[in-house]
C-alpha cells in the first residue's frame, strides 16, 4: 500500500509540473538493481490491499501507536477515482464539452485485468463519480456482461465502431488482454488512459494518467 500511495502521489504531482510519470519509471527502470518499480492507476481493489494494511493501523492504535505512513497512503489511493474524474473533467473543458451531460464509456470494471472480480473495485468509484457530476455513463468490461451500480442494472456495451463514436470520452480503467485497443484508438474521439495501454503515443487523442 505504502509503495502504491507514493507512486500515486508521484503521478499527481508530476502532472502538475507537466513532467511524464511514466517516462520518470521507465528510465529509473534502467537501474540494474536495487529497484522494483511500482506503476499509478485508478486506485486499488481485492480483498487485501485495500483492507489489510488498515488493521494493522488499527492494532497499532491499540497499543498506542498511530502509523502515519499507513494511513497517509490509504487516502491517497481512496481519492484517485476523484482525481482521474478531475482529469477527465479538465480535458472534455479544453475541448469545450462540460462533464455534465457528456458521454463517458469506461473500459474495465474490475479490480484488475482478465479476472472477474468486483470487489473494491476503483472502476465502479470512478462510475459512481462520473455520474455524481451528471455525466451520462456507460461501461464494456467482456467478463462482466451485467452490473448492478446503485439500484441500476447495466449492461455491458459491446466495443465496436458504431458504439465508439457515440461518446465524448472514453476511460480504460481496467486493461483487459480482450479489449480491442485497435478499434477504441481508431474511433474515440478522446480517450483517458489510467493504465498507459498506449504507451504515451497518440497524444493528439490520447491523455494518459
Amino acid at each position: 500500500m505504502i509503495n502504491i500511495g507514493l507512486i500515486d502521489e508521484l503521478s499527481k504531482m508530476a502532472h502538475a509540473m507537466k513532467i511524464d510519470i511514466w517516462e520518470v519509471i521507465g528510465a529509473a527502470s534502467t537501474k540494474p538493481f536495487g529497484f522494483m518499480p511500482f506503476y499509478p492507476g485508478p486506485g486499488v481493489g481485492g480483498h487485501c490491499i485495500p483492507k489489510d494494511p488498515l488493521y494493522l493501523h488499527w492494532k497499532a492504535k491499540s497499543f498506542g501507536f498511530h502509523s502515519r505512513f499507513i494511513q497517509l497512503a490509504s487516502n491517497v489511493i481512496k481519492y484517485m477515482p476523484e482525481y482521474i474524474v478531475k482529469r477527465i473533467k479538465d480535458a472534455l473543458q479544453r475541448c469545450g464539452i462540460g462533464l455534465k451531460g457528456s458521454k463517458i464509456l469506461v473500459v474495465g470494471v474490475t479490480y484488475k485485468k482478465d479476472i472477474k472480480d468486483l470487489r473494491k473495485s476503483p472502476s465502479i468509484d470512478v462510475i459512481c463519480s462520473l455520474k455524481k457530476q451528471g455525466a451520462k455513463v456507460s461501461y464494456c468490461d467482456p467478463l462482466i456482461p451485467f452490473l448492478k451500480l446503485g439500484g441500476l442494472n447495466l449492461e455491458s456495451v459491446e466495443l465496436n465502431a458504431k458504439t465508439v463514436k457515440r461518446f465524448d470520452c472514453c476511460v480504460i480503467t481496467t486493461d483487459h488482454s480482450q479489449v480491442d485497443y485497435a478499434v477504441l484508438l481508431k474511433n474515440a474521439k478522446f480517450i483517458f488512459d489510467s493504465r498507459n495501454v498506449f504507451k504515451g503515443r497518440y497524444a493528439q487523442k490520447v491523455e494518459r494518467l
